[in-house]
This record gives structure tokens, C-alpha cells and sequence, in this order.
């Protein structure tokens, strides 16, 4: 199953990071944070994905239709993905990639460095693996982050670079929501970005606050006692083979509310309005939230994007 196959690999490369030498964890870096307010985008994007499970193959693919939907009918996308992959595994081309041939086995699947070095892409959206202390302690994730968004910044100038917060499992209710709160400053800012933030020369990188919204909707759903076809955010997640809930993994109505997030940040656009009825990036239609969900999902979106520093948009004071 692929949660297992994921904390097998995340297993694997933790050892290899104690091998091959451990970055200890430490406080989080005090940085001036280099994410200054930006104009929106004046064409569609050409957009590439480097990550793991968590960016998946069916959210880039909802994106598209999404900015298709939303009149950006040139969106256009790549990837390069692995299960529970760090940056540092991607950086290596002799580092072996658990899942690779199945994650990328797509018509949008374009190898890492190629597609950075071509220059083709006006944005690059980076994320990390999860556990992200392991990540940050055994893979050295701000100096691999800082590689890659280097990369991508010489082959091609004025390239939007993202950082794509995610989330680690969902184990405990109340602590997946404190990490949800907690995680971007002490450890996406204060460690995976810290580096790149300190670099003058590498020019802006910003956010995509998706673990952000999770806990936003999380708690919208509860304050409100649930929604239609959705009674709390158990909803977004996968079914295991044996109708356990995957505590990592997305379905498609999970799946939604993260490309929700992509498109706000991106075109610095509200989402209300758009389309909820999509399809897989297989071509097969998603299942869709039901219309009051879809709403409360457009509408957390863009509050917590518009009020959450450092993605690029005019926003609020915050961490």
C-alpha cells in the first residue's frame, strides 16, 4: 500500500542520512524573510512540481483545470515525483527513488534537473518530505532546498519559486493541528527556507500554505458541525485497502482544496466560482464536494491565502 511503501522509503533515507552524516536538529534560523509582495502573473503559468505523494499526480492535474476555468487557458504543467522523497534524493541522480517508476509513469513526468536547467518554467514549486524533522535533521532539507530553487533561479531569472507547506499524518486530532499551526514558522521558514531566505543573491521564494489550510477547514467544518458529505476533515483523507483511513494521503476532495490553494497563490485570485466537478489527471471524473462544501472550501482558501505573509500576495501581519 502506499502509505506503507512511503514510510518504508522515509525509513530508508533516514538511514542513509545517518550514514552518510547526521544535520542535527537545532533552533530555527532567525532570517529576514525574502517573499516581498509581487504583481500577479500577466500570462497562464508554465509550472513545474518536484516532491512526492503529497503533490501526486491527480492536484497539478485539478490545477490545470482550475486555471483553464479560471480563463489562464495556457496553464501547463511537469513533475517529478517519488514516495516520501526528500529534495536531497532528488538531487542525486544515482540515489535510487522508491516509487519512481509508478509516480512518474504519466505523460507529464519531465526529470528534475533537465526540466529546471531548461528554463522553461516561470514557476517551481519545491516541498519537502514529512516527517519534515527527519527531513530537516537527516537530509539537510534548507541546504537541498536551497540547491534546487539556486537551479532554477540561474537557469532562468525571474522564476517564481514556491515552497508547497504540506502536512505530516494525521495520527492525533488535536496535535495534527497544532503542527498545522506551529510547523511553517519553526520549521518550513525556520529551517527548509532559512538558507534561501539568507542567500541576497537568490532573489524571492515563497509560500504555498497548504498545511494552513487544512487546519483553516478543519476547524471551519467543526465549528460548524460538518458540512454536506463532509462531517469532519476525515473527509479529505484516502481509504487503505481495508477501509482504514490513510493519515497521510488525500482523496480527490482533499486533492481539491490543495489545488484550491495552488491556483490562489499563483494567480493571486479569489477561487469562489470555480468548478468543484473535475477530473483525475487519468481522465476520469473526481469525486466531486458537494456544493456547500465546495463553497467553504473556496472561501477558507482565499481568507488564509490572503491572510498568511510571504505568498507573494498583499497580506496581513503573522508569522
Amino acid at each position: 500500500m502506499k502509505n506503507i511503501a512511503a514510510l518504508a522509503l522515509a525509513g530508508l533515507l533516514v538511514l542513509a542520512g545517518i550514514v552518510g552524516g547526521v544535520h542535527w536538529f537545532t533552533r530555527p534560523a532567525t532570517v529576514t524573510p525574502n517573499a516581498p509582495d509581487m504583481p500577479p502573473p500577466a500570462t497562464a503559468l508554465q509550472v513545474y512540481h518536484l516532491g512526492h505523494s503529497l503533490v501526486g499526480r491527480d492536484m497539478p492535474a485539478m490545477l490545470a483545470q482550475l486555471a483553464q476555468a479560471g480563463g489562464e487557458s495556457g496553464h501547463a504543467y511537469d513533475s517529478q515525483l517519488g514516495w516520501g522523497t526528500s529534495l536531497r534524493a532528488h538531487w542525486y541522480p544515482d540515489v535510487e527513488i522508491g516509487g519512481f517508476e509508478a509516480e512518474n509513469d504519466h505523460p507529464r513526468f519531465r526529470p528534475a534537473h533537465e526540466a529546471i536547467a531548461s528554463g522553461a518554467y516561470d514557476a517551481v514549486i519545491l516541498t519537502e518530505m514529512v516527517e519534515l524533522r527527519d527531513a530537516i535533521r537527516y537530509h539537510d532539507s534548507g541546504e537541498y532546498f536551497h540547491q534546487w530553487a539556486s537551479a532554477a533561479r540561474r537557469a532562468r531569472p525571474d522564476v517564481r519559486l514556491y515552497l508547497y507547506e504540506t502536512w505530516h499524518p494525521r495520527e492525533n486530532r488535536e496535535t495534527w493541528l497544532n503542527r498545522l499551526e506551529t510547523d511553517p514558522a519553526e520549521l518550513w521558514k525556520g529551517h527548509v527556507l532559512a538558507p534561501s531566505w539568507a542567500d541576497e543573491g537568490l532573489g524571492p521564494v515563497h509560500l504555498i500554505p497548504a498545511g494552513r489550510v487544512l487546519a483553516a477547514f478543519s476547524r471551519a467544518l467543526e465549528a460548524r458541525g460538518g458540512v454536506e458529505g463532509l462531517a469532519d476533515e476525515t473527509g479529505l483523507f484516502a481509504r487503505l485497502e481495508d477501509g482504514a483511513l490513510d493519515t497521510i494521503h488525500l482523496n480527490d476532495l482533499g486533492n481539491y482544496l490543495v489545488a484550491l490553494t495552488h491556483f490562489a497563490v499563483l494567480y493571486h485570485r479569489p477561487v469562489e466560482g470555480l468548478p468543484h466537478a473535475l477530473l483525475r489527471a487519468d481522465g476520469t471524473p473526481a469525486d466531486a464536494p458537494s456544493a456547500e462544501a465546495a463553497l467553504l472550501m473556496q472561501q477558507v482558501v482565499w481568507d488564509v491565502v490572503r491572510e498568511t505573509p510571504f505568498t507573494g500576495l498583499a497580506s496581513g501581519p503573522g508569522a
